[in-house]
């Protein structure tokens, strides 16, 4: 997801209880509700929006409302109608079109920002979508878990090229197994957590090989090592933010020490304290550096402030 170019410094601490921003209130559909939130994006005014996956719709949260969201897409059932979405997972805005874009079961859609919109349009279909970015030319880039690959895509084509992945399941540097999220940088490079493989990679723009930049070191909660990892996020110093999900942690790895992570917040077992989650899986920043994490089965967004 390219969105703002964040600037974090390298000793950076956030707080360790997070204020509840979005949802909350337990699982449900109502507006001051979420049910199995999967991905988020931040806007450039604070705004977060959400793949709100289990009611089938996308909500936005206003900076500074925790009352209630306000639904901007789908919100009409389960289905495959171009008024509905079907389990979303991730969504970006594109900001040249004022648009958001949803990766939706086995499709990704667009939706128009401006009031009063009431479907959506195609812009892919039959792939297994499951993370979304845009880089700063607004190539699309999107993860197919079943095919074990991530592919670049100009709006409105349909075949896309390669970038990450493409030679089966596998666990090699040339493979992944089950890709989720994504993050894009400045350089085009990909970055993709790579779920079963409890590992997030890197690739690097052209090349045929990924590079283990988190994780790698089997299934685990040690500092080396990541549980089924989701969302992830790159600042301009190169530091990588994970959210490990199984492990109920963020995790940061800073450029060069590939070998072990810091946990930044979580890592106190599932709970639904303000100093724990359960599932963590959508990961973001604001401008400030302030974090926001999907906090999956908890059916709430938490903001941590940077201190």
């Amino acid at each position: 997801m390219f969105s703002l170019l964040v600037k974090i410094p390298a000793n950076a601490k956030w707080s360790q209880n997070g204020v509840t921003i979005a949802g909350g209130n337990g699982k449900g559909g109502a507006t001051n509700q979420l049910h199995l939130p999967e991905g988020l994006f931040v806007d450039d005014d604070q705004t977060v929006v959400i793949a709100d996956s289990w009611n089938n719709r996308i909500i936005q949260w206003k900076n500074g409302d925790t009352t209630n969201g306000q639904v901007v897409a789908g919100g009409n059932g389960e289905g495959n109608g171009l008024h509905q979405l079907n389990e979303p997972t991730d969504v970006l805005i594109d900001k040249e079109t004022d648009s958001l874009i949803i990766c939706d079961d086995k499709r990704v859609v667009r939706w128009s920002r401006r009031s009063g919109t009431t479907q959506g349009e195609i812009l892919l279909d039959n792939i297994a979508c499951c993370g979304l970015a845009m880089d700063d030319q607004r190539y699309l880039y999107v993860s197919d878990w079943k095919k074990h690959e991530v592919r670049r895509y100009q709006l409105g084509e349909k075949n896309g090229t390669l970038v990450a992945g493409g030679n089966g399941k596998g666990d090699g540097l040339n493979q992944l197994n089950r890709p989720t999220y994504l993050f894009v940088d400045r350089d085009h490079s990909v970055y993709a957590s790579d779920r079963d493989n409890h590992r997030a990679m890197k690739w690097v723009e052209g090349a045929k090989e990924g590079i283990v930049v988190a994780g790698g070191q089997g299934r685990g909660s040690a500092l080396t090592q990541l549980d089924s990892p989701l969302g992830l996020f790159v600042d301009t110093l190169g530091t990588l933010y994970v959210a490990d999900s199984e492990n109920h942690r963020v995790m940061r790895w800073t450029q060069g020490d590939k070998k072990q992570g810091t946990e930044i917040v979580g890592g106190n077992g599932k709970g639904v304290g303000a100093h724990q989650f359960n599932t963590p899986v959508g990961l973001s920043f604001d401008r400030y550096g302030n974090l926001y994490v999907v906090d999956q089965w908890n059916h709430r967004v938490q903001r941590f402030s940077i201190e």
